[in-house]
């Protein structure tokens, strides 16, 4: 059996905007395939990068650890993840070079990697898995167990789903099997994680305890903007009733005071929350959650279920408050369905967000002041706010690529620069940003706020590009 050093590269102090929100969370995908390893028979070490400090942390593991292959397996629910932040892929490449640099065999996985392989195997790694990746990396490590000192060439031979370098050249071995879910009686290795640092984080910062889980896997809706490097279009959903067991368990286990729900959407049928609802409850394994959904998937049947099976806050990916701009992203959803979606978690009780996304193509200020007023009138309890961010694989990606400069990634979450020639620059986001974060915190009223706006948009020309990204006022 193999040794194995399991572990990703999002390291929350490389980025200040979640570091000081301070709500972390465990990398689920990472852990899940920790277990899968281990269910194998291999022997699986586990390096966390996010409470750590840095790369060096990551080298002292290594050393103790001793591994014949280190895998890097990105955290496929984390939405920053597939942002790839630049410090993270270069903390990521630190950690290649060490690991090469002590004879292990490197694998590495994750929506950056599958985006830009070129990027991974230039900092030394042997082999890039496309996608989800599980069933190519299974069949890779049954190799490397059975011949550990086999090259390259040989170990990938007849597999498909992965990227690698011979002889100085990449060879993209594309094509993949289907996605594996885990097994029914899986849970991640839980066991790996320090949680009592979790804990500490979240207690100091927001007076409880939250983790995470994921009741699916993917999207089927085909947003302009959205990057699907790892699943593509399909949506895997567990059965209810496993999902309902594994919250049962971690309550036990850990007793979260909140989980965090990683799917892109949640539920996505009123019958399979119904059937999660009386599950969890015959398990005692309720505990209060936020998950993120659809406006258009919210019947009055499905927010009554979410909220009979302990849904406390959801959040709506209602991206604007123009019906044109939601038409140009492919939405597939309406302004008045983002209203009704409101209310209709405001009568069950159940908190709402908005993620809101400002400059995409063509957006101009009457779009953007339809978003202000949005806001001013569904009243969400809270709001994110972005810029449009081309990910390579999107409709949206496509139509600005020409426009990219040597800036093709944010150095953090907070970043917020405009990377394509939007109408304004990035500073006159920025401050709309700020101007909508101070509307939902109920300052609306305030006549500073109010000036504040008018002060904004009577400057908005000083802010415009023209069509080659110039200020238009020179």
């Amino acid at each position: 059996m193999l040794s194995i050093l399991t572990g990703h590269s999002y390291f929350l102090r490389f980025d200040r905007k979640q570091f000081e929100r301070a709500k972390p969370y465990p990398p689920l995908a990472t852990l899940q395939v920790a277990e899968l390893l281990r269910n194998a028979g291999h022997r699986v070490a586990f390096f966390d990068a996010m409470l750590a400090d840095g790369p060096r942390d990551y080298e002292r593991q290594l050393a103790s650890a001793a591994p014949q292959v280190a895998l890097f397996y990105e955290d496929n629910f984390n939405y920053l993840s597939k942002m790839c932040l630049g410090r993270m892929r270069a903390a990521c490449s630190d950690m290649i070079a060490a690991a090469k640099a002590a004879g292990c065999f490197v694998i590495v996985a994750g929506s950056d990697a599958s985006d830009s392989p070129a990027a991974y195997l230039g900092a030394g790694a042997d082999v890039v898995l496309l996608g989800e990746g599980l069933a190519p990396l299974c069949a890779l490590i049954e190799r490397l167990d059975a011949a550990p000192q086999a090259r390259v060439e040989a170990l990938v031979d007849g597999l498909s789903g992965l990227v690698v370098r011979i002889a100085g050249r990449e060879r993209n071995l594309a094509g993949g099997k289907p996605l594996m879910l885990p097994r029914q009686t899986d849970l991640p290795a839980w066991d790996l994680v320090d949680i009592s640092r979790y804990r500490d984080v979240w207690k100091r910062a927001h007076g409880r305890f939250s983790l995470n889980m994921a009741a699916s896997r993917g999207c089927s809706f085909r947003c302009n903007w959205c990057a699907k490097p790892i699943w593509g279009n399909r949506y895997l959903q567990r059965a209810p009733a496993e999902v309902a067991t594994e919250m049962s368990y971690l309550k036990r286990a850990y007793a979260p005071d909140h989980i965090w729900f990683a799917d892109d959407i949640f539920g996505f049928r009123s019958a399979w929350v119904e059937e999660f609802a009386t599950a969890a409850h015959a398990e005692d394994g309720i505990v209060p959650y936020t998950i993120q959904t659809r406006a258009d998937l919210i019947t009055e049947r499905m927010a009554s279920a979410l909220a009979r099976a302990g849904c406390a806050e959801a959040w709506l990916g209602a991206e604007s408050g123009s019906q044109r701009i939601l038409d140009a992203m492919n939405k597939g959803t309406t302004v008045e369905e983002i209203h009704t979606a409101r209310a209709r978690f405001a009568s069950n009780g159940i908190r709402v967000g908005f993620f809101i996304q400002l400059g995409y193509l063509g957006e101009d200020l009457q779009d953007i002041l339809a978003t202000k007023r949005l806001i001013e009138e569904a009243g969400p309890d809270d709001i994110g706010v972005s810029v449009s961010y081309p990910l390579p694989g999107t409709a949206f990606y496509e139509q600005v690529k020409e426009q990219l400069g040597e800036k093709t990634h944010w150095s953090e979450s907070n970043d917020l620069s405009m990377m394509f020639h939007g109408t304004y620059r990035s500073e006159f986001y920025r401050a709309v940003r700020d101007l909508l974060h101070e509307e939902v915190a109920r300052n609306a009223a305030s006549t500073d706020l109010r000036s504040r706006w008018q002060l904004l948009i009577s400057q908005e020309a000083a802010f415009r590009l023209d069509d080659s990204g110039v200020a238009a006022t020179g």
